[in-house]
C-alpha cells in the first residue's frame, strides 16, 4: 500500500475559536504520527472564519513544536500573495528548528476573495501570471548560496527545503513536470482533470536535480467511523460546507445532521466536488482506498477530513490506517 498523509485545514467549528482549532490540530498531527502517516500539512487560507491555518508557518511552527518524526509542511502556501524571500525565510526557519521534517507546497490561486487579495498583496501587479518565476526564485533562495549573490534567506539559503506544485487544473500539472518537481493534485475538492493532470504530469516529468522520477500525490476526503451509517453521520459537516461556501456564505463547520431527505446528495454526484470521498465503516474505507489507488495509480494519497468532533476525527485517522496496513498485507 502506498503511503498515506494528512491534509488539515484547522477547521473552526460553530462555538469554537480559533485557539482551539490550532490546539485541535496539533493533536491531530501527534496522532497521524502515532499512526504512521507520512505528512502533516496545513492549508493557507484568508478571510475564511471557518479555517484557522491563515499563517500557515506560524501554526506549523506550534505543530512541530508538539511532534517529532512526521514530516511538516504546507498544503500549501498561495506564493502570489507572498515575496518568495519571506516564505524563504519562514520555511528556512522551520527546517532550521525541525531539520529534516519541513515541505513546503505551493500554489498560484489567492486562497480567498479578490478584496482579501489586494488587502494581502496591496496590489495585484505580478500576481498569478508571475507564479512559475516566483517559483524558480523560491526554489534558489533555499538552495545554496552563488558567489557574489546578493540576497539571501537567513534562516533559509542552504537548506534545501523540498518546494512541491500544488494544482486542481491542468496548469499546475504542466508546471509541475517541466520543472521536475513533485505534484499534489487538489481531487478531495476538484476531481474533474484529475486523470488529465496526472497524465500530463507522467508523461512530461523531465528528471531534475529535485527528483529523477514523477511524484504525484493526490488529495481525498476520508471519514471513517464505526459503521457506514456512522460516518455518512459525520460526513453532513463537510457537505454543509460545502453547500454554504458555493452559496457564498462560508463559516464554522456545522454539526453533523440527519440528511434523512437527502438535500445534501448533490455534494457526492458524479463530477461533484465531493465526488471523490471515501465514506463508510473500516470495511468500506478499506475497499475505497483500495478502489482509489486502482483508479488513479498516485504514489501517495493525503487524507482530509473535516469533522466536526475532534475524537471522532482522531479515530477517523484510526481506521484509515488500519485500512491501509491491511491493504499492505495482503
Amino acid at each position: 500500500m502506498i503511503p498515506l498523509s494528512v491534509l488539515d485545514l484547522s477547521p473552526i467549528v460553530q462555538g469554537g475559536g480559533p485557539g482551539q482549532s490550532l490546539r485541535a490540530s496539533r493533536e491531530l498531527a501527534r496522532a497521524a504520527e502515532r499512526l504512521g502517516f507520512r505528512r502533516y500539512w496545513l492549508a493557507e487560507h484568508h478571510n475564511m472564519t471557518g479555517i484557522a491555518s491563515a499563517a500557515t508557518s506560524t501554526a506549523l511552527a506550534f505543530v512541530g513544536d508538539g511532534t517529532e518524526t512526521i514530516r511538516l509542511g504546507a498544503g500549501g502556501v498561495m506564493l502570489p500573495n507572498h515575496a518568495p524571500l519571506i516564505i524563504a525565510e519562514q520555511f528556512g526557519t522551520l527546517e532550521a528548528l525541525y531539520p529534516g521534517r519541513v515541505d513546503l507546497g505551493v500554489g498560484r490561486a489567492p486562497g480567498t476573495d479578490q478584496i482579501t487579495a489586494r488587502a494581502l498583496r496591496r496590489n495585484l501587479a505580478g500576481g498569478v501570471d508571475q507564479f512559475p518565476q516566483d517559483v524558480l526564485e523560491l526554489i534558489a533562495l533555499l538552495d545554496d548560496p552563488q558567489p557574489g549573490q546578493a540576497v539571501r534567506a537567513v534562516p533559509g539559503s542552504g537548506s534545501k527545503v523540498p518546494v512541491w506544485i500544488l494544482g486542481s487544473s491542468l496548469y499546475g500539472a504542466q508546471l509541475a513536470a517541466a520543472l521536475g518537481l513533485p505534484f499534489a493534485f487538489a481531487s478531495h475538492f476538484a476531481p474533474a482533470m484529475l486523470d488529465e493532470a496526472a497524465g500530463i504530469y507522467r508523461r512530461q516529468f523531465a528528471p531534475s536535480p529535485y527528483g529523477e522520477r514523477p511524484h504525484l500525490m493526490l488529495g481525498l476526503n476520508l471519514v471513517a467511523g464505526e459503521t457506514d451509517a456512522e460516518a455518512r453521520f459525520l460526513f453532513t459537516s463537510l457537505q454543509q460546507a460545502f453547500v454554504n461556501l458555493h452559496r457564498g456564505q462560508p463559516g464554522p463547520l456545522p454539526p453533523p445532521i440527519d440528511d434523512a431527505d437527502g438535500r445534501l446528495a448533490a455534494t457526492v454526484a458524479a463530477g461533484s466536488p465531493l465526488s471523490k470521498a471515501v465514506v463508510g465503516g473500516p470495511e468500506t474505507v478499506r475497499a475505497g482506498l483500495a478502489r482509489f489507488v486502482a483508479d488513479h495509480r498516485p504514489d501517495e494519497i493525503i487524507v482530509t477530513a473535516q469533522i466536526f468532533d475532534q475524537a471522532r476525527r482522531i479515530r477517523s485517522l484510526e481506521i484509515a490506517s488500519a485500512a491501509r496496513d491491511a491493504l499492505a498485507s495482503a
